[in-house]
């Protein structure tokens, strides 16, 4: 990697802000008729109960465009954007994305580049954005912004700036990566995964009361306790729906926890539970105190059903396929799970292929990657087991 001396790294003006159907409406056009744009989004998932996209960026070669959804836009005319085959989208880390936009907006996507997997297929040793933007661009970002609220209006000027940077660079950096990829005959590789990144499902949420298994430390407890964390759990969800927060912000698992552990019956042996603050007492200590009622009279929950236990053929398989893969990832100079994830490995240690026919029935296992490694992953598994 070199640092670009590109006209994108001086002279950056303001975003063109669209929160007008007119705006809108013009900026479509202008990104019809681009070859590749850059796309990211903002959502407001540390600040709502249900996350949603709250800002949503584009840069062309010349212009960047920051998009309201919380101006009461209609914005369905931005899938034909997102689905045309003929114009590249050009995130970093898209998978987020596309999981937000589809879930919000039904989205479906065609011909992204993720500039993240680029600078991953390619052995990049830092492929966070901000970290290639001080690399190749000599820009730094405010690491703050990440944690702010997308979700608040009027925005600041300086988290819109912010914003605009995300994609600002996204364009020249593609360009970059892509001619590397090509001179080192990965390209149809980082295809195959931008395609498996656009195929990604949306990103949803749904309740589940039995999920508080999923609190550490609730293996822990009695099975009366965890039928007290249990009425906690519905407890604090139900409270962040009504004051559209997240859970945690209601209250910790750490607190949950010790409430169940405890089980104060009033609000002084309330306010005496480590962690519990006064406001948490104020606020919530009456429906505390009568979760933890329900809690103590209610059915003890059964432990959730064990996941299927792995043959030791099976186990056997996957540390060999991983060995193997370990050894073709230092040979690159990527990561290992570059090469294969660790789903993929468990998926052919399970079906335990003979030929390459077999190797077709595995999904996560891409036509490029088959033709690439199929034979090797053959050969690995042939090998007799220790």
């Amino acid at each position: 990697m070199t640092k670009q001396n590109t006209r994108r790294n001086s002279h950056q003006q303001p975003p063109a802000m669209i929160a007008s159907s007119t705006r809108l409406n013009a900026l479509i056009r202008i990104l019809a008729d681009q070859p590749a744009i850059a796309v990211d989004t903002e959502s407001n998932s540390l600040y709502a109960y249900q996350e949603r996209v709250c800002l949503i960026q584009f840069s062309t070669p010349t212009e960047d465009y920051l998009v309201d959804p919380l101006a009461n836009l209609d914005l369905s005319p931005l899938g034909e954007i997102f689905a045309h085959p003929d114009i590249q989208k050009v995130f970093h880390a898209a998978e987020y994305d596309v999981m937000c936009l589809k879930r919000d907006y039904g989205f479906q996507f065609h011909n992204l580049f993720d500039t993240m997997w680029a600078a991953r297929i390619l052995g990049w040793p830092r492929v966070g954005l901000g970290d290639i933007l001080t690399k190749i661009f000599n820009v730094k970002t405010q690491k703050r912004y990440q944690r702010y609220n997308w979700g608040r209006r009027p925005l600041e000027k300086k988290a819109l700036q912010y914003a605009t940077i995300d994609t600002h660079y996204l364009l020249p950096l593609r360009a970059l990566q892509l001619e590397t990829l090509e001179r080192g005959n990965h390209l149809e590789e980082a295809r195959e995964v931008f395609e498996q990144i656009a195929a990604t499902e949306p990103r949803t949420h749904h309740f589940d009361p039995d999920d508080f298994w999923r609190i550490k430390g609730a293996y822990d407890l009695t099975p009366r306790q965890q039928a007290i964390l249990r009425e906690l759990y519905v407890w604090r969800d139900r409270a962040a729906q009504r004051q559209d927060r997240p859970p945690f912000k209601i209250v910790g698992d750490t607190v949950l926890l010790d409430l169940a552990r405890l089980a104060p019956h009033t609000e002084r042996e309330l306010a005496n539970v480590q962690r519990m603050k006064e406001y948490h007492v104020r606020r919530y200590g009456a429906d505390i105190l009568r979760a933890i009622v329900h809690g103590e009279s209610a059915p003890l929950p059964p432990f959730p059903p064990r996941p299927p236990r792995r043959s030791n053929g099976e186990i056997a398989r996957y540390h060999t396929l991983r060995a193997w893969r370990k050894a073709i990832a230092a040979r690159r100079g990527v990561e290992s799970d570059v090469i294969l994830s660790n789903n993929t490995l468990w998926e052919i240690a399970k079906r335990n292929p003979q030929n390459m026919e077999d190797l077709q029935q595995i999904a996560s296992l891409g036509p490029w990657k088959r033709a690439t490694y199929g034979r090797a992953i053959l050969r690995a598994l042939a090998k007799p087991l220790e």
